[in-house]
Formats: C-alpha cells, structure tokens, sequence
C-alpha cells in the first residue's frame, strides 16, 4: 500500500496495490508498474509536495496483457507479494518544497567546517559502480574497503550534509595515532569558490593510470590545510586474516585493501604524538575479554561461575574499557561545535592534578567524585546555545552520558587518579583519541503534528514521559525528564515494560520520524488474509499542544512511567507499576482529563 501525508494540512491519501488494478508499462526490459507515478498523483490529491526515488514493480515475464484474466492476477500476486519487504509504504510532504541544495555551496561549507572540526574532507569515487562518496575523515584514515555512493558529484553532495559527513567517522579511524592538536596554528584562508564540475573532472581523470591507461580502482581528492590535494587509489598488498567464528572454528581470508597513489603532507596542526597503554582487560585478535569479576583492576575469583578462575571468557560484544581499539590513551581531545560556525577545542590530559568533590559513594563503597567546570560539557552547553541534554556525539547522534556532562567520576579505588579515569571514559572507542560531540537541537516536527499524522493514518501515538527530576543532584540515579514517542497499531495494547529512554522531547519526536517508514511497515497484520486498511484524511487542524499538560501529570507521579495513547476515538492515559499498567482516565481530549 501506498500513502502520502501532508504534514502542514494533515491531508492523508492512501492506494491499495493489488492485482487487477496496476496498468502496467512495457518497457525494453519487461512489462513494470511505475509505482512511483501513483504516489506522485497521490501528493498532488493532497496537495504535498514529496522527495521520492523511482518506485516500480516489475511483473513476471510470463505476463501477457491478453493472457486470461486469471493469469494475470496470479502473476501480478505474484510480483506483489515479492514486493512486500515493505508492504505499506508512507511519504511525507509539506505544502511547499524544500529549496534545492546548491552543490558548489555545500562543499564550501564543508570545506570550511573540515578546517574548523581539525578533519579532512575526502571526496572519493570508486569504479565498477560503486559511485561517489563525501566523508570526513581523521588525517591517517585508511581507505575503506568497501564503499556505495551516490551516481555523480552532485548527486553526492545533494545528499551528504554535516551529520552525514561525519557518520561512521569513529569506524574509519578507529586504528589511526592518536597525536594531540594545535588549534591556534594560523588558520587557512577562506575556501575559494570550488567549481564543481572541474573538481569531478579531475576526480575522474586521476582514476586512469598515466603510465600505461589502465583504469584504476577509484581516485580521491583531500581537502587539507586549505586546498586539494589529489591521489588515485590503488590495490595493496593482500591481507590474509584468521576469523574465528562463534561455532569455534577458524576461517581464513584473503582481501585486497586499497592504498593511495599519494600521501597529502601533513596538516600543520599536528602535534606530538599521545602515549597510550594496552588495554588489560581484552586480548587483541581474539574474542577473549576480562571477565566480570576482575574487571577495573579486582583479582581474579577462582569461584566465579563464567570463568572459573582464569580471569578471561570470550565474548562477541566489543571490550567494555577500550570498546576494541586495545589502547587507553594518556590524554583526550575533545571538540564541541554546533556544525556551523562555533567550535570549542579541549584537551584532558591524565595525571593532571585537579581538586575534585565528593559527590557520592558507590554500594560497594567507591567513592564518586567531581571534577572542576572544565571538566564538565554541560558547562560548555549555553555557550553554545544549546541544553546540555542535546549533547550528542557528532559521529551516531548518541547521547553524551551524564557522567561526562557533569564530570562525575567513580574512581575504582581510593587515591586513584580521576583524570586518567574521565579521559579513559571520554576517549572509550573514539578516533585518535579524539572525542566531537554535535550541540545541535533535533531537528524535529512538533509533537502536535504526529498527533495529527497518527490520527490521519488510523493509528495510535504512544507518548511515554517520566518525570526524574528530583534526582538532579544525585549521580548514582537518572535525572532529569524521559520521552519516548512511538506509532503504534490502533488497537494495539500498551507494553508494560514500556520505559522512556530520550531526554528531551525533541530527541524522542525525532527517533520517531526518522524510523517511521519502518514502523509504518511493522502495523501491517501478520496475517496475509487480513486486508490491510487504506487510511484516507481530510485537512484538519491541529490539536491543542499537550506538552503542558503531559510535564503537570508526569510531576505528580514523579519517578513512574505515564503513556498516553492518541487515536481517532480520544486519548486514554496509563500508569506504570511493578503488577503491571493501570488505566488512570479516558477523554476525548488530554486538556479533559487534567480538568
């Protein structure tokens, strides 16, 4: 099924795709349904303007436009029912598209926040179809090993914007030295205005080897210490590697890795290098980790039922202390930035010695103490004009952890160095030791609008919220307000193990939107036999804002979980407890129920 919504009216009209009613297209390839035609003429019904890619369907080739009629539904079931990886299918869209990105204008702006972030900018392309690609990477990266992009530059940076960019920049650096950084070297000047076109030219002209004209895997262009410094890609020496897998047994492979022609000089805001340490608590190339008994320096219980005494167990998750990279640098470098202009550098480096304050103590008797201001990124967060709950890591969008926010430290003995721990915490699977968090509010529709979204497509909006605001000053407890927004079937019940997890409103709004097409997918009925509904809306207006609301409630069950579910028939608000939920009122409006 297909659907479309307009977000600023509440306009919804859905299309059941089912055989008999497809009008297929010939075409050199086969006979294909041009889905992508009927959304368009759905948004023009709404009047929404949608960004979607094509859409089509294509038939068996046994089917005949004057086969039996019989036949052809069969066949056209057929097809149908191997497109169901995503049986209904929603498109958002306003009244009004958005502007179109100009190309030459994204890649100065992040030309110049690569020069502002200490990263390079690499443009790559690969051949045999694997496309273009835009990332930011820490000087030293080595080449992926596999890439997808995008058909041509443009395309490319259409597509990639800051956050973007900076996706999977922990993963593609995770093996590079870690060096400490010298912001206050003289900047670069102002990028110069980059022609596009020429730039994709000689991207394309390096991928062609000048001594013989053979094609070559893939080139790059780098931008470093303001300007472009260009390399083709080539094949490495073969890598063989020994895969353990969880059966026990050992696989052996082989792999090309790619290595570039030439190596850019290095970026003048370089320093020395940071010294590091291995990590005790995991084996490298292996599963084993440290297991739960002698973790953060206990010894080992030759009683413990994992590991009977030896001190190590394997695991497939990643080492809790290092998260894989099997170094503990001496020091951290931390950048806060709002992806546009503002940028904070910082730099922890253990041993320092700080006064610190007694803050708590652990059951087990570890005390808990606080680090100075400097220490702390909520301290960082009106500087930058954002809550410290919208801290997050640039690299994911994950949640800074309030430790770090408010330079809480659990020491994991007396007199241990506190410093050493918060760097080791901060720096925990970061890239050359290098920690950017995104001070950057979600960008999210108001609550109002999915209200009335959810109400268009015949589903219910749980809204989940836990007031913790009482344990502010106490590290050892979750503080602060808890969101959790989510589409659920209408009738479907509330889960009582339903917990709120985003700290801000606009966070969980987001997380909502952004995995909607999959949660879209999820309400559809198991059952092949039962039909699935076609929702349809007229323009309505928008609810009143119940966020007032939902903050008075939530204050007066402090520390428990209230949901409220938002449907075509009103709103019905429960309250979680240890036996289970308990259905406190049902009204035809929230605003009725506080009354």
């Amino acid at each position: 099924m297909l659907s479309v919504a307009n977000l600023d009216t509440g306009a919804v009209a859905s299309h059941n795709v089912v055989p008999g009613g497809l009008d297929p297209e010939r075409t050199q390839s086969g006979w294909v349904v041009k889905l992508h035609n009927r959304v368009r003429e759905l948004a023009v019904s709404v009047g929404a303007s949608v960004t979607h890619e094509a859409l089509t369907l294509w038939l068996p080739p046994q089917w005949r436009p004057d086969a039996p009629a019989v036949q052809r539904y069969e066949l056209e079931a057929e097809a149908v029912a191997g497109f169901d990886n995503m049986p209904w299918r929603l498109f958002l869209g306003r009244n009004h598209p958005a502007p179109p990105v100009d190309p030459a204008e994204r890649l100065a702006r992040l030309c110049v926040l690569a020069d502002l972030l200490l990263l390079d900018l690499v443009i790559e392309v690969r051949r045999e179809g694997l496309g273009w690609d835009v990332r930011y990477e820490v000087p030293g990266s080595p080449v992926p090993m596999f890439r997808t992009g995008r058909l041509d530059l443009p395309e490319a940076l259409a597509h990639t914007d800051v956050a973007g960019a900076l996706a999977g920049l922990a993963e593609r650096g995770r093996g590079v030295a870690a060096r400490l950084m010298q912001p206050d070297r003289p900047r670069p000047p102002a990028v110069p205005a980059v022609d596009v076109d020429q730039l994709e030219r000689r991207i394309l002209a390096d991928c062609v080897d000048p001594a013989d004209g053979s094609e070559l895997p893939g080139a790059q262009a780098i931008w470093r210490n303001g300007r472009w410094w260009h390399t083709s890609l080539r094949d490495g020496a073969p890598v063989e590697t020994l895969v353990e897998q969880l059966t026990g047994q050992v696989v052996r492979r082989v792999r090309v890795p790619l290595r570039r022609g030439f190596t850019p000089p290095e970026p003048s805001w370089l320093g020395a290098e940071i010294g590091w340490r291995p990590c005790p608590d995991c084996v490298p190339g292996s599963r084993l980790r440290s297991c739960d008994c002698r973790l953060r320096g206990r010894g080992m219980d030759p009683g413990c039922p994992h590991c009977h005494g030896a001190g190590l167990r394997t695991s497939a998750l990643a080492c809790f202390t290092c998260d894989g990279t099997h170094r503990l640098h001496e020091a951290v470098m931390l950048t806060l930035t709002d992806l546009r202009h503002r940028i904070v550098h910082l730099t922890w480096h253990a041993g320092t010695p700080e006064e610190v304050t007694l803050a708590a103590t652990q059951p087990g008797g570890k005390p808990v103490v606080q680090l100075p201001d400097r220490y702390r990124l909520a301290t960082w967060a009106p500087i930058l004009g954002v809550r410290p709950e919208d801290l997050a890591e640039a690299d994911g969008g994950h949640e800074i952890e309030s430790d770090l926010r408010g330079g809480y430290v659990t020491l994991p003995w007396a007199g241990a160095d506190p410093v050493a721990e918060h760097v080791r915490v901060a720096g925990r699977g970061q890239p050359a030791a290098r920690l950017i968090v995104a001070a950057v509010r979600p960008d999210a529709p108001p609550l109002t609008e999915l209200i009335r979204l959810a109400l268009g497509l015949d589903l219910a909006l749980e809204v989940s919220l836990c007031d913790l605001r009482h344990n502010a000053d106490d590290p050892l407890r979750i503080g602060g307000l808890r969101w959790s927004v989510e589409l659920r079937p209408r009738d479907a019940p509330v889960r009582p193990d339903q917990w709120p997890y985003r700290q801000t409103l606009e966070a969980a709004l987001a997380w909502c939107v952004e995995f909607l097409p999959d949660t879209v997918a999820g309400v559809v009925p198991v059952d092949a036999a039962v039909p699935i509904p076609v929702p349809a809306a007229a323009p309505s207006d928008l609810p009143a804002d119940p966020v007032p609301v939902l903050l008075r409630l939530a204050a007066r069950h402090a520390g428990q979980v209230l949901t409220v579910r938002f449907t075509r028939a009103g709103c019905t608000l429960y309250l979680h407890h240890d036996e289970g939920m308990h259905l406190l009122a049902e009204a035809l409006d929230l605003h009725d129920i506080e009354r």
